[in-house]
């Protein structure tokens, strides 16, 4: 109880200088979620107010239910594209309803552990992940850059510049807060013709309120927001574990993913519950707080609560923050979050590595669908290690000088990718009528493994030969046991050793 109590101290305050740059982050990713959660709101068709909402009470309660501190949540545009046609067709309020389901659904899979899938995640989709968010961070930033002023490049080239050269003046504050507290300033003081916030959208003028979707409690309820629900946990759960995993790499730290899956989950509900849309872990504002200093739970919780403030007491003023100022942030972002090593990478590693990673980063840019480019990585990822795998044995033949008797030692994995090959290595002229198959060096993996054994042994059988089969190891043993049809106790087959 108290290492727990311990641990659970050190990443709200691991100390006084720690708590001082969370809070500085924290400020820092506050300022930049506000155009963004009015961009996804504008995405799923409500109200700005429902992503600003989201964002505040995903980022306060994921800061206690997380599993990964420092990692910011929040409404994000995974969960947005998807339920544009829910809000469309049958209102907000089903949002609402579909939200809460999201986060009960996630909940299930942190009790499930099926945080466990991202074991088979490979290095190269986590590579083309990131490539490819950085690139749409960066393209989400065009439409601000477009048909403007020259006033806005000006500030956006001053905010980069103020961003990269602050730091070596002193690190004591974020350079991304003061790139934005001073573009701020200059453009309210000089009256600049650029976007700002308050052009992104009405920003919420009070409190949220705690209330239940206005649905019925029926089957056809469910039978409308199930699918939604279920597409929505799945990204979501996704983008946040590898976010996560993203951060662990940053900070060279672990996380309780399974505790993560829940958070994510909690977060959501509470979100609805206060008229909010769903979300699930940012990687430009996790990479945004991390750059700043933010690594407890208070830089999360900060984002979530100085949002909230901005948004009730400050509204006003931070409509008038200059986009610019913004953009910069962002561009940094995209900036850092790209693996420029992987460009290098692609000359010295496998190709096969280099085409999942490629693969990956074209499918989210094409379609702006994380899921799929994680899903295409992972699919191809499969393909490459099965078709590897399966290459990965052998079946050596030796006669006897009489040649009464053949020897076939068989080497490697045999699985459902190699079991064609495998057969096909059987099926050469032998005059011998005694057969040996020694597989003291093969591995029965799976049920097409010992049918493609079976297959091998009957056909021999049927021309008239002898034989028996040596040297199955425990676990090869016990799947044939199970599974084969061939005599596995008498004398022309070889008992199993164990």
């Amino acid at each position: 109880m108290t290492t727990t109590l311990s641990a659970w101290r050190r990443q709200w305050f691991a100390d006084a200088t720690a708590a001082r740059y969370d809070i500085m982050a924290g400020i820092v990713v506050a300022l930049a979620l506000i155009p963004e959660a009015i961009g996804f709101s504008i995405i799923a068709g409500v109200d700005p107010r429902v992503g600003l909402y989201a964002s505040v009470a995903i980022a306060m309660v994921v800061a206690f239910t997380g599993g990964r501190p420092g990692m910011i949540s929040a409404a994000t545009a995974a969960v947005a594209v998807l339920v544009g046609p829910l809000v469309r067709d049958h209102g907000v309020n089903y949002l609402f309803a579909a939200t809460i389901l999201m986060g009960i659904i996630q909940i299930i899979a942190g009790l499930l552990r099926l945080n466990l899938l991202m074991q088979f995640v490979s290095r190269s989709v986590i590579t083309g992940f990131v490539n490819a968010l950085a690139i749409l961070i960066f393209m989400a930033q065009l439409p601000q850059l477009i048909h403007v002023g020259w006033q806005s490049y000006a500030m956006v080239a001053g905010g980069l510049a103020i961003i990269y050269l602050f730091p070596r003046l002193t690190k004591a504050v974020p350079s991304p807060l003061v790139a934005i507290l001073s573009l701020s300033a200059l453009s309210i003081w000089l009256g600049l013709p650029v976007n700002t916030v308050g052009d992104m959208g009405n920003l919420p003028d009070g409190l949220p309120s705690f209330a239940l979707p206005d649905v019925p409690l029926t089957f056809d309820t469910l039978r409308i927001i199930l699918p939604y629900s279920l597409t929505m946990a799945a990204v979501g759960l996704l983008e946040s574990l590898l976010t996560a995993q993203i951060v662990d790499d940053m900070t060279d730290t672990d996380s309780d993913k399974r505790r993560e899956c829940a958070g994510q989950g909690s977060a959501n509900i509470i979100a609805a519950l206060f008229g909010g849309m769903g979300g699930c872990a940012m990687i430009g504002q996790s990479v945004i707080n991390v750059t700043s200093g933010g690594r407890g739970r208070l830089s999360t919780f900060i984002a979530g609560a100085f949002l909230l403030v901005l948004l009730t007491l400050l509204g006003p003023l931070v409509g008038q923050i200059p986009m610019p100022a913004l953009v910069a942030v962002m561009v940094m972002v995209s900036i850092g979050t790209f693996s420029w090593a992987s460009i290098a990478n692609l000359r010295s590693h496998p190709p096969t590595s280099s085409v999942v990673m490629l693969t990956t980063v074209i499918v989210v840019v094409a379609t702006r669908d994380l899921s799929l480019g994680v899903l295409a990585g992972v699919l191809l990822s499969g393909l490459f290690f099965a078709g590897k795998v399966q290459r990965m044995f052998t079946v050596e033949r030796q006669k006897s000088p009489d040649g009464v008797h053949a020897t076939y030692r068989v080497t490697g994995q045999i699985f459902f990718a190699s079991v064609d090959r495998f057969t096909r290595a059987f099926q050469t002229e032998d005059s011998a009528t005694h057969i040996l198959i020694d597989v003291t060096a093969a591995h029965f993996w799976d049920i097409s493994a010992v049918s493609a054994l079976d297959k091998i042994i009957a056909r021999l059988r049927r021309e008239g030969r002898t034989v028996e089969v040596i040297g199955y190891n425990r676990a090869s043993a016990d799947i044939i046991d199970r599974f084969a049809l061939h005599d596995k106790t008498g004398v022309e087959t070889g008992a199993v050793p164990h």
